[in-house]
C-alpha cells in the first residue's frame, strides 16, 4: 500500500544521476528549446520580445522527468493530488503523479477543463477525485497573469478541496499583476525559474 505524500522527494533516473544538478540540466533545456527572442503576442494579448513555450521540454522524456522531479519537491506537504488547467498542465500533473508513484507515494493527477464536459456528468475535473477536504497543489508551465492557475484553483475549491499553492516552471514576472492576483486569490506562488533565468 502506497503512503500519502509527506514531503519533498527525488526520483532516481539514469540520465539524472550523473548530472551535477537537475536544475542546471533543466535550465539548459529550457534555454535551448523553450525560449525565443523576437516580436510575439502572448496568450494574454500582450506584446512581448520574450516568448516561453515549455511544451518542447515537458513533452520530451528527459525534460518531463527533470521537470516532474523538481516540481514534486515543491508540492505542498500532505497533498492528495496535483491539478492544473488543460492543456499546459496535463503532462505536468501526470509526470509528477508518476514520479511520486515510482517512489511509493500516493499522489494523483487531476485535470481541470476550461469548459465543463458537454455530455455525461458534465464534469469540470477529470481524474481520481480525492475525498472532499483534501489538499491539492496546482501545477503550471508558465505564469504570466496567473489567470489559468487561479481558475483551476477556484474550480477545485468549488469542488470542496483545499488549494493554497501554485507551482510553476517559469514565472515571466511581467510587473506585479500575477503576484497581486495570487495574493488576492489567497494562493502562494512558487516558481522553479524566472524569465530572467532563461534570458541570462
Amino acid at each position: 500500500m502506497k503512503k500519502d505524500y509527506e514531503g519533498p522527494l527525488y526520483a532516481p533516473h539514469p540520465d539524472i544521476v550523473y548530472e551535477k544538478s537537475i536544475k542546471i540540466k533543466l535550465l539548459k533545456l529550457l534555454k535551448e528549446k523553450s525560449y525565443k527572442y523576437g516580436d510575439y503576442t502572448l496568450t494574454s494579448g500582450r506584446k512581448s520580445k520574450h516568448y516561453v513555450n515549455c511544451k518542447p521540454v515537458i513533452l520530451s522524456g528527459l525534460g518531463l522527468t527533470l521537470v516532474s522531479t523538481l516540481l514534486l519537491e515543491k508540492v505542498e506537504k500532505y497533498s492528495k493530488a496535483v491539478g492544473g488547467l488543460t492543456l499546459g498542465a496535463d503532462p505536468l500533473v501526470s509526470g509528477v503523479a508518476l514520479v511520486a508513484s515510482q517512489l511509493g507515494h500516493s499522489l494523483d493527477a487531476l485535470i481541470i477543463r476550461k469548459e465543463p464536459k458537454g455530455h455525461g456528468t458534465e464534469a469540470w475535473i477529470e481524474g481520481p477525485l480525492p475525498p472532499a477536504g483534501s489538499r491539492v497543489t496546482i501545477l503550471e508551465d508558465v505564469i504570466t497573469t496567473g489567470g489559468s492557475s487561479i481558475k483551476a484553483a477556484q474550480k477545485l475549491r468549488d469542488a470542496g478541496y483545499w488549494v493554497d499553492r501554485v507551482v510553476s516552471i517559469v514565472d515571466r514576472q511581467d510587473g506585479t499583476e500575477a503576484d497581486d492576483a495570487m495574493i488576492e486569490a489567497k494562493l502562494e506562488l512558487i516558481s522553479l525559474f524566472t524569465l530572467e533565468d532563461l534570458i541570462n
